[in-house]
Formats: C-alpha cells, sequence, structure tokens
C-alpha cells in the first residue's frame, strides 16, 4: 500500500508504511508549498475507521475505530489511544455476560465503533461499540481516561447490531440543568430489547445510576418509540436505518431509511421497496407524543433518487437563501440520494446532490399536523400499517412549535417533499457531503465511491463544480465518510479500505468567487 498516491491538481502524497502497529502521522511536503497535506495512517488489517468527530473548541480530532479510539492533534499528530476491544462475546446473550453467565458459546469479538459523540458541557467523549449489545463509555477528552461504562440496567444496552453506521445521536444540553442523549438505531429484529428512537439521561457524574436512563418512564409511557412486533409478521426484516441526525430551534431530526410495501401501478401485489423519511421530534417532549415523519427525495429529468446516502445541515447563506427564498441564517440540508431501489444494499451509480429547506419541510408538517387535529386520513405510517389508525379531530390552535398531544401519534406525512436537485452523477456515485457558508457563498464537498472530492461553489445561483481531488486506488467513502471542519482546513476519513487514512486539505476555499 506504500505506493499509494493521492492527487490534489499538482499536488502529490504518497502514503508511507508504518514501523510498528500503532498508527502513525505523515508529513509529506508538496510541490505547492501553500497546499500542505498531512496523513494519519493505521495499516493494521483490522483497524478499520468507522467515525470521526472534531473538537470545535480545541481542534483536536477523535477517530472511532474497531477496537480502538484515538486523538489526533488538529495537524494529524497521534496525542493518545484507548482500547475497547476485543473481548470475549456472543450478540446472542442478552443481557451480556457482564451482568449474568451466558449459556452461548464465546468468542473473541471485535467492538465495532458505532457512535461518536462530544459531551462537551462534561468534557468528555462518549463512544459506544458494539459489544455487550451496544454499551457506551464515557472518556476524558484530555487524555481518553475511562470515566464511567455503564451496563447493568437494560437502558445500557442501545443496539445489538454489528455495524458501524446502525446508530445515530444527537445530544441536547441545556445550562442549568443535565442534558439529553436522543439515541436513533436500528433493531435488527429485536423491538422488545431494544426502541428505535429514545431520548436518555446524561448526568454530570458519570458512574451515576442513571447514565443513559429514559428521560421519562412509567408502566405507560417513556420517552421512547418501539417497532411494534405485528410490524415484522408483514415485512420479516423491517428496520429503519439511521443515515443522519441533528437539532435545530426546538427540534431534534433524524433522517433515515426503511422499508414499506406498496403497490406498484396497475398491480394488486405488494412488493418490498426502500424510501428515505426524515423524523422530528420535540426536545422537550418526554412522551414522544411529537412524532412525525416525512418522505424525503429529489427528482431530476424524471429519474427519482429515494435512497439516502448522506446528509449535512448547514446555513443557508445569502447567495443560496436568495435563490431559495429564505433568510441567510435559516437552515439547509445537503442530501445525497442515489437511484431508488427494492434492496437496500443494492444502490445505483447513478446519484443526485440536494438541498432542502427545513422550513418548507417543517411548514409541510404542520399542514399534515392541521389535517390529522381536523380528523382528516390515518396515522400513515409504514410500520403501523397493520392498525392503520384514522386521524381524531379536535379543536386547537397548531403552530410552529406544536409538540402534539396524547392523540394522532406517531403520525406520518404521505406526500413526498422534494429537494432540489444541483448536482447528478451517472457513474460514480455520491456517498459522502459536508457543507458550510464562506463569504455568502455556499461550498459542498462531496465525495465519491470512486474516491473523488469534487467542490462545489453557488455562483451567480449557479452551481459550479471548482476542483476534484483523486486518489489512485479507488476507497468507500461511506455515508460519513466527510465529517468536519475547523479553522478553515477540510479533515476527511474515509472508511472500509485495508490501509486506513485521514487527511488535511488546506485552504479549500481558493478561488471561491472566481470558479
Amino acid at each position: 500500500m506504500s505506493g499509494d498516491t493521492w492527487r490534489w491538481t499538482c499536488l502529490v502524497l504518497h502514503l508511507l508504511p508504518c514501523a510498528v502497529m500503532l498508527p502513525s502521522t505523515t508529513r509529506q511536503q508538496p510541490s505547492n508549498p501553500k497546499r500542505p497535506f498531512l496523513t494519519f495512517t493505521v495499516e493494521t488489517a483490522d483497524v478499520l475507521f468507522n467515525h470521526l468527530v472534531v473538537d470545535e473548541r480545541r481542534g483536536n480530532i477523535y477517530l472511532g475505530a474497531v477496537n480502538w479510539i484515538y486523538k489526533l492533534s488538529s495537524d494529524l499528530e497521534m496525542l493518545t489511544f484507548h482500547q475497547t476491544g476485543p473481548d470475549s462475546d456472543n450478540p446472542k446473550c442478552y443481557p451480556p455476560k457482564l451482568v449474568q453467565p451466558c449459556n452461548e458459546p464465546l468468542k473473541s469479538t471485535n467492538n465495532i465503533n458505532k457512535m461518536l459523540l462530544i459531551d462537551y458541557k462534561e468534557n468528555r467523549l462518549i463512544a459506544c461499540g458494539s459489544l455487550y449489545q451496544g454499551i457506551c463509555k464515557l472518556l476524558r477528552l484530555d487524555d481518553l481516561f475511562k470515566l464511567g461504562e455503564p451496563f447493568h440496567n437494560k437502558e445500557h444496552y442501545l443496539s445489538g447490531v454489528n455495524e458501524s453506521g446502525s446508530v445515530f445521536g444527537v445530544i441536547v444540553s441545556y445550562n442549568n440543568m443535565d442534558d439529553k442523549l436522543f439515541i436513533a438505531t436500528a433493531v435488527d429484529g429485536k423491538p422488545e430489547y431494544f426502541p428505535t428512537i429514545s431520548s436518555r439521561k446524561l448526568p454530570k457524574n458519570s458512574e451515576a445510576e442513571g447514565m443513559f436512563a429514559y428521560v421519562f418512564h412509567d408502566e405507560f409511557v417513556a420517552s421512547m418509540i418501539k417497532i411494534p412486533s405485528d410490524t415484522f409478521t408483514i415485512i420479516p426484516d423491517f428496520d429503519i436505518y439511521y443515515i443522519y441526525g441533528f437539532s435545530s430551534g426546538n427540534f431534534v431530526y433524524f433522517l433515515t431509511l426503511q422499508p414499506e410495501m406498496i403497490s406498484p401501478p396497475g398491480s394488486t401485489t405488494k412488493e418490498q421497496v426502500y424510501t428515505s423519511k426524515l423524523v422530528r421530534l420535540c426536545k422537550e417532549d418526554t412522551a414522544f407524543n411529537s412524532y412525525v415523519e416525512v418522505p424525503i427525495g429529489c427528482e431530476k429529468n424524471g429519474v427519482e433518487y429515494r435512497l439516502l446516502q448522506a446528509a449535512y445541515l448547514s446555513k443557508a447563506g445569502a447567495i443560496l437563501a436568495r435563490s431559495l427564498g429564505i433568510r441567510p441564517e435559516d437552515d439547509v440540508l445537503f442530501t445525497v440520494f442515489s437511484k431508488g431501489q427494492k434492496r437496500k444494499m443494492k444502490s445505483l451509480d447513478e446519484s443526485a446532490l440536494c438541498i432542502f429547506a427545513l422550513k418548507r419541510i417543517n411548514d409541510r408538517i404542520k399542514d399534515r399536523l392541521q389535517s390529522c387535529y381536523r380528523g382528516e386520513g390515518t396515522l400513515d405510517l409504514a410500520w403501523l400499517k397493520v392498525k392503520d389508525i384514522r386521524c381524531s379531530s379536535a379543536l386547537l390552535t397548531i403552530d410552529d412549535n406544536f409538540c402534539g398531544l396524547d392523540m394522532n401519534a406517531p403520525l406520518g406525512v404521505s406526500e413526498m417533499v422534494r429537494g432540489l436537485p444541483v448536482l447528478t452523477e451517472d457513474k460514480d456515485r455520491m456517498t459522502s457531503v459536508i457543507a458550510y457558508v464562506y463569504k455568502n457563498h455556499s461550498l459542498a464537498f462531496v465525495g465519491t465511491k470512486s474516491g473523488k472530492l469534487k467542490k462545489l461553489s453557488l455562483v451567480a445561483f449557479s452551481w459550479i463544480v471548482c476542483f476534484v481531488f483523486v486518489r489512485a486506488y479507488a476507497i468507500n467513502l461511506a455515508p460519513r465518510g466527510l465529517k468536519e471542519h475547523i479553522d478553515d482546513r477540510l479533515k476527511l476519513c474515509n472508511e472500509g479500505s485495508r490501509l486506513n487514512v485521514c487527511f488535511i486539505v488546506t485552504s479549500p476555499f481558493d478561488d471561491v468567487t472566481t470558479a
């Protein structure tokens, strides 16, 4: 792998082999001194990167990998690391052997990092893995010292799915009270064990008994959504896959892929298709009565793009805001979709980069809430089709911040909200995206299946591809492969290649206004 070559215009970087099993930082002087590249590499075959987060205050980078958590400087120099696995386990052990003996045969099992979040208020990293039904460690940001590892209660088991992209978390912070952690996860056919979405407590004390306990829980109601077991009789492999999550205003949002049964035009039989949906919840809703989901996608030249690959929340900026008819400070979603398919893992190479104004989605949700509370239609959720519950009428005012009642919930929107397509790719599927505003210009960086990185800039209301960064050997930039930026530098990681690499592109804003 030492001969692999990265190219960005005239720049060349050679990836050097490591002398030991630990990762190394490689500093290579490029031909253009204005655009240096740094890399962080791990050559151990079973150490694959899963997630990356950047400390926005200090610029440090945290990498979640198979069996390891790494802390890097802003220049990709390794500062410290924490080992998370392997350990003896069996995915059939519930509760895990840490709590009670398990009759299933145990074997050495890798710990795949499934979620990595920074809790800024308490200066700690939340690292959740695949071992022991998805327990989490709380690590001190400074040195990755383990502050806590709760595992005694069922609330501590977040997900039994052994995939790095199966869990997404969003922290909601408060000034004078403990934070909340919203967790969304695939359940892998085990809805009795794992809620698909829940809100958890984040106490100040990392060893507190109530760490990750549900924000509210009594005999009848809890801060969670569970998929009814009846759903699996209709769609045996049903699950909700969470691609992205964020908070905005009074709400928490998750972007998902999920299957549903539909009847094609002119047919009396139903077939399974995957569709993309946005899920919204009120931050302060402890009973989850505010749960609403709405299908999203986009279309260009008669081609529908319905299979969500990646997403990123950004501000609109002045130029994009004018073209969308919103304010510069409004939130927009940059999304990557591939052409719709019946099977989730069979994405076609045709893909599109699409933009959604979050305000438009919220307006559509408000319209649906108002119609349902007038008694029109049914709850219209694919995973509640076995019940087909009708909406109930109630006299009340539903404004932009309505958080639901103990009726007409959870609720689905039937009509798809369509995004604005700004770029399509027919051969090299787009898989990753980040976006932000620089000098009123909206910039988007898109990663592709073959390892190309494209920069797009909105100039005079037209999107221009400014440059393409190419790796000679293909890599898999998975949906979370492109992650964060800080201090005018773009930090990137790839997932899935045998040689794991992080690198920095300096000055990604060059020629923004002249592209």
